[in-house]
């Protein structure tokens, strides 16, 4: 779960970067920092609550009998995990979301640090 967590962040900190905020008319900053200081209260309550009724829902899923841990969806049912094909994707699921939390935790530190966010990065 942190891992696909991680891959949602690397895009959503690069749509910001873009200036892309469709929620609020592109009001905020393009830097992701300080748009996430230029948030309204409601907004971060919004996010809170959307935050834990998600971790709630996957609760309630993993106290279902036969629950497999990491399968909030079911694909379990129809896959096995004998199966070459699907524990190739899973390991490169895994692999990716490790990269995306490293990936992201360079963002962050770029950002908070030298300022820089985006595709600034890149530019002299």
């Amino acid at each position: 779960k942190h891992g696909r967590v991680a891959m949602a962040a690397c895009l959503g900190w690069y749509v910001t970067a873009a200036g892309v905020h469709p929620a609020f008319n592109s009001a905020l900053s393009s830097d992701p920092l300080e748009a996430a200081k230029q948030l309204q209260p409601v907004g971060w309550l919004q996010f809170v609550l959307g935050c834990g009724a998600i971790e709630w829902l996957a609760q309630q899923i993993s106290k279902r009998p036969g629950y497999v841990p990491g399968d909030l969806l079911g694909a379990s049912y129809w896959v096995d995990d004998s199966d070459e094909g699907w524990v190739d994707y899973q390991n490169k699921e895994i692999n990716n979301g490790r990269l995306a939390m490293v990936a992201f935790m360079g963002i962050f530190v770029q950002d908070l640090y030298f300022g820089n966010y985006g595709d600034q990065i890149f530019r002299q």
